[in-house]
């Protein structure tokens, strides 16, 4: 891994101190600068959780990811800039019941605790959340991580009817990337998936977020929302112009 040419990607300078401030600073800047994306598995190539080839995908063509990749990707760069970092495992609530368990990867980092730190879930936080229960407020909303059981957590935005609702639950069980194997298949294949439906492709702003899922487009600048059709024309036309990708 080049981390010059990963902390470029993210317009991020190299700093020498480790600080929260700076973390916060490479998980926004990496969210506004890299899509999370399904194209490769609406398009049936085969991604197999090996981090070169992940990284060969996202700084050598210029694309973005789904979880294992970005997350992936995100805690070697932690690794290497000298962050106590590891993978966890978390399983996605859905509107009705949980999706498969431990099926999503994100990141806790530890320093003078643990923090959650994801830019592989699409519209979340923007920012390392500690595990207390302390909420943290930017762009796209406001979160907390908190703790269900003794060894369990979940991550929850406040919603529009005033209430928390629970986007995935973790523990802080350190894990590897290929302990993702069977998730990262079952995303790729199963039709209970997400990802197997249609073109997901979304990217932070700094006033919102442009999301495109099949051929429809979602805007939101400063909480206002603007929803647009396009063809299969005008989408190739699309991610080239708001998330940089040809395909």
């Amino acid at each position: 891994m080049d981390v010059q040419a990963y902390l470029k990607r993210i317009s991020v300078e190299k700093e020498e101190q480790l600080t929260l401030e700076y973390l916060a600073k490479l998980q926004k800047n990496h969210m506004e600068n890299i899509p999370f994306e399904n194209l490769d598995v609406t398009r049936k190539v085969e991604i197999k959780l090996i981090t070169d080839r992940f990284y060969e995908k996202v700084m050598g063509n210029g694309r973005g990811g789904f979880c294992y990749e970005l997350n992936g990707l995100f805690q070697q760069l932690l690794t290497k800039l000298g962050y106590r970092s590891h993978l966890i495992a978390c399983t996605v609530k859905k509107l009705e019941g949980w999706a498969k368990a431990d099926t999503h990867a994100a990141i806790i980092v530890n320093l003078d605790q643990p923090y959650l730190v994801d830019v592989g879930f699409g519209d979340s936080v923007r920012q390392p959340v500690p595990l207390t229960g302390e909420e943290r407020i930017d762009v796209s909303g406001t979160y907390r991580v908190a703790q269900t059981e003794q060894e369990s957590y979940d991550l929850q935005r406040f919603d529009d009817e005033n209430h928390w609702k629970t986007l995935y639950r973790f523990t802080n069980d350190v894990k590897s990337i290929k302990d993702f194997d069977e998730g990262c298949l079952y995303n790729q294949t199963s039709p209970d998936s997400t990802f197997t439906h249609g073109d997901i492709v979304t990217i932070a702003t700094e006033d919102g977020r442009i999301t495109l899922s099949g051929l429809n487009v979602t805007q939101t600048k400063n909480g206002q929302k603007v929803k647009w059709d396009v063809t299969e024309d005008e989408k190739i036309k699309l991610l080239e112009k708001y998330f940089h990708i040809h395909i």
